[in-house]
């Protein structure tokens, strides 16, 4: 074999172990990016249901006003928090605010649901039985949803790290990915609803 041949198989095998890197890098982003529409689905779901516990507890809280007032205006800065990161999940301000706008979601909740504590007829209804039921379960989804999220970033930012696999990540612009990160600690608590 000449020169020319070993050269030209080295030259494929680097070839094909770049491809291979790359398809990794993707196979990696696509992971992160469905880990992030399971939590979008879950979010969704959780803000979907917020409407309707406010309605319920409208009935019997007429004058609590201004506590069901901040919690739809919560929730509606979570929605837009939620789809400013849908648009962009390596953006790490989106991603921040995503993470702060569900904290203020669940500190809303927090004083509706201790407030609720006050009417034992409220406490009672069915429906807010039933939506605290839901809610409680989509919170646990939530978490969940964002444990996987979260490990598959780290696998996706440690291959686009590591080395070779960086070269090939920084000369197609593989972007970090962005954790979802709760600060409040009480948040990263599944809230306890007791009626």
């Amino acid at each position: 074999m000449g020169t020319g041949t070993i050269l030209l198989i080295i030259f494929v095998g680097l070839i094909f172990f770049g491809v291979s890197l790359y398809n990794r890098l993707v196979a990696s982003r696509n992971g992160y990016k469905n880990a992030f529409a399971q939590i979008d689905v879950q979010l969704t779901r959780r803000h979907d249901l917020i409407p309707n516990l406010v309605e319920t507890a409208k009935a019997y809280m007429a004058h609590e006003k201004d506590t069901l007032e901040a919690v739809i205006q919560a929730r509606n800065s979570a929605v837009s928090g939620l789809n400013a990161a849908k648009a962009d999940p390596t953006n790490p301000e989106a991603m921040k605010q995503l993470g702060q706008a569900e904290q203020g979601l669940s500190g809303a909740l927090g004083r509706l649901f201790a407030l609720s504590e006050s009417y034992p007829d409220l406490k009672a209804n069915e429906n807010m039985m039933q939506l605290s039921e839901e809610l409680t379960t989509t919170e646990n989804k939530v978490s969940f949803a964002r444990q996987a999220y979260n490990d598959a970033v780290m696998l996706y930012n440690n291959l686009r790290e590591q080395f070779p696999s960086n070269f090939i990540a920084n000369w197609f612009q593989f972007a970090p990915a962005e954790l979802l990160e709760l600060e409040d600690e009480a948040m990263k608590q599944v809230p306890k609803v007791e009626f």
